[in-house]
């Protein structure tokens, strides 16, 4: 306080802030979404060794059938499924400090060792879900047009965009056989832009009908929904893509969805594999005309597959009744707009090598980089997708 006529100075907030403490209130909530139902629901094994996956699968009858005389026997018609693993990863690194910063509540929102580990598995779930209902390419859109100059807006075509598949800070690739490394810094979703910085030190220039691929995954990954679904030639897993070893596909021609479009699909892949669809997955887009047209909208609670999360977690739907029964569907945000499945995902299997998850083979999680001060924890492993084509239907072409 000061003395004679200068003004005295009250014990104040301001001159004394470095006194104070700041009194933190809980973590805002993600600002995205993770979730998957069809990542969910499929089947998962962790058995897979030896340097690929072979057995035999049969694609006609056995043996010789007729009337009035003695037939004559065939042979049933044996493919051999094949497919190798692949490697997927996610990788998060921390100093050292942070860590001992943060090993107390009183000096951070969360533990240090245990937030970054939470966040990286969230990214890698998003991630697997990319593949799983991709093309097998490991492809996440292709560049419509280019605007600007590192950075870079790039206008993604609308019969590839999918929202789900962009997030800011990922690393990209760009262009078939580019390892360049870009960082998207924006997304727009309703331009269906992104902004992208290149790394310095790199050269490549993003131009139209580039395709765009998460860093490292050109050709590396699992295959997915959509290259199953949608092939009409070539080969899957080993045998041709013909009847009966091929997809039911309607397509729409542009016209919006209709439970009459729905009929169809579902009883085309009855009446072809003999099994009923017990899934039916739609873009938001999509369900939201369904929502508009089916009068019964009861509630459908579809619990995961694996046991140890049955009463933990449980996606909501609506109902599609079919010659077999109701069929739930659900809204999935990796579903590209003009897409609806009608799925048996028991037809659906994901074979993982041993020990999947975080890579703990030196008896822990946080593996220290030489050189630096500094750690790296590595989740994920090896693994394929194996996905019959002929227990699966798709309508392409909606509006």
């Amino acid at each position: 306080m000061t003395t004679g006529n200068a003004e005295e100075t009250a014990f104040n907030l301001t001159d004394l802030t470095n006194l104070y403490k700041i009194k933190y209130g809980k973590r805002s909530a993600n600002a995205y979404n993770s979730a998957n139902v069809l990542l969910g629901r499929i089947k998962k094994s962790f058995n897979f060794t030896g340097k690929q996956m072979d057995f035999p699968m049969e694609l006609s009858f056995q043996g010789g059938v007729g009337a009035g005389s003695l037939p004559e026997a065939n042979v049933a018609e044996v493919e051999n499924i094949t497919f190798t693993a692949k490697s997927v990863y996610g990788i998060t690194k921390y100093q050292r400090e942070a860590i001992k910063a943060a090993m107390s509540d009183e000096g951070a929102f969360f533990r240090a060792t245990a937030e970054p580990v939470r966040k990286t598995v969230e990214a890698w779930n998003r991630w697997a879900s990319i593949i799983l209902h991709g093309d097998g390419t490991g492809e996440l859109g292709v560049i419509d047009s280019v605007s600007g100059g590192n950075p870079y807006v790039l206008t993604i075509t609308d019969g590839s965009w999918i929202a789900a598949n962009w997030s800011k800070r990922d690393f990209v690739n760009i262009e078939t056989g580019n390892t360049d490394l870009f960082e998207i810094t924006n997304v727009d979703k309703a331009a269906k832009e992104i902004t992208v910085q290149r790394k310095s030190g790199d050269s490549q220039v993003p131009v139209a009908t580039d395709e765009v691929f998460m860093q490292g995954s050109e050709n590396n990954v699992p295959q997915g929904l959509r290259g199953v679904t949608l092939a009409v030639a070539g080969t899957l897993y080993g045998p041709t893509v013909e009847d009966p070893y091929i997809s039911q596909q309607i397509d729409a021609a542009q016209a919006g969805i209709t439970p009459d479009l729905l009929n169809e699909i579902v009883l085309n892949v009855e009446e072809e594999s003999g099994k009923t669809p017990n899934l039916i997955l739609t873009p938001y887009v999509q369900f939201r005309k369904i929502l508009n047209q089916l009068e019964d909208q009861k509630r459908y609670n579809l619990p995961p597959r694996a046991k140890n999360l049955q009463g933990q977690i449980m996606f909501s739907g609506v109902e599609f009744m079919s010659t077999q029964g109701p069929i739930p569907i659900f809204p999935d945000r990796f579903v590209r707009d003009d897409l609806t499945y009608a799925l048996n995902d028991d037809f659906i299997e994901a074979f993982h090598r041993p020990d999947f998850g975080w890579f703990d083979d030196d008896g822990t999680v946080f593996l220290r980089e030489a050189g630096v001060d500094q750690y790296e924890a590595r989740y994920g492993g090896y693994k394929e997708a194996f996905i019959i084509p002929s227990f699966h239907g798709v309508l392409t072409g909606l509006t």
